[in-house]
């Protein structure tokens, strides 16, 4: 539901949390589903929440999650990444737009 929901609404940024520690069962199969509908994972800003041992950063990060953000992140601390992120974004779609001879 996620991957489709993400596709019918070309989302910009997924985020995903669990506490029940099964981040390693579910989030493999998000990222799956999210490739087989044509949404690259590279393309969009994926990260994740709840508790994850350090050990599994590594292995969420090879997916694909840019960031994951453990118990006791702030909202506002997730906002400002999502902010940052999509600044430069813009900043590099603007960067090859002016590459590319674009006005």
């Amino acid at each position: 539901m996620i991957a489709e929901a993400a596709l019918q609404e070309d989302v910009d940024v997924i985020g995903l949390s669990i506490l029940s520690g099964a981040h390693l069962e579910l989030f493999p199969r998000v990222v799956r589903a999210l490739k087989e509908r044509g949404v690259d994972p590279k393309e969009i800003l994926l990260f994740a929440g709840g508790i994850i041992p350090d050990e599994d950063i590594p292995v969420l990060k090879e997916l694909g999650f840019r960031e994951i953000f453990r118990p006791g992140a702030s909202t506002q601390d997730i906002i400002e990444y999502v902010r940052r992120w999509a600044a430069e974004r813009r900043a590099g779609v603007a960067s090859e737009g002016e590459a590319k001879g674009a006005p």
